[in-house]
């Protein structure tokens, strides 16, 4: 049997969070473990909006090298064990969204069903654009419309989102 060599192993329990990329449904998990309570955080610390919009960008840009290594040194397109993707998703869907309890769980029941449901061009996306940028790609589509739909319930309806 093949052992990985070190570095491999570092970036693959980097790149899982280490246990919660082998649980099953581990994006979901993922998202639930980690995302949630770094949208509790965010609001807590209430950065300015470039700074968070900045380490997004990075994070981002880091998910989609460590997913295209990773998913190389595994085999897989888009490895469940591999993980950032769904973060990067995650936290690009909570853009300026101020934290409450409804928005929390409003925003993880439906950036999930929407990254789930590859609603095009996500669908498109994944498909055709290369490695980790279409691994990540879609996440961020499903971001951006779970942002753009929080942003239209924060403004239309201020009380069910608990503002």
């Amino acid at each position: 049997m093949n052992q990985l060599p070190i570095r491999h192993c570092v970036l693959l329990g980097i790149g899982s969070l280490g246990p919660l990329g082998h649980l099953p449904a581990s994006g979901t998990v993922t998202v639930a473990v980690a995302g949630i309570p770094f949208f509790l955080l965010v609001d807590w610390l209430e950065p300015p909006l470039v700074p968070y919009l900045v380490f997004v960008f990075i994070f981002t840009a880091a998910s989609i090298a460590l997913h295209d290594v990773g998913d190389r040194i595994l085999g897989e397109k888009d490895s469940r064990k591999l993980v950032w993707d769904e973060l990067a998703g995650f936290w690009v869907a909570i853009i300026a969204v101020p934290f409450t309890w409804q928005l929390a769980v409003i925003a993880f029941f439906l950036e999930r069903a929407i990254d789930i449901a590859k609603i095009p061009p996500a669908n498109w996306i994944e498909q055709r654009w290369p490695g980790g940028w279409g691994v990540v790609g879609d996440d961020i589509i499903a971001g951006l419309y779970t942002c753009g739909i929080l942003h239209a319930a924060i403004h239309y309806f201020p009380n069910w989102v608990g503002l």
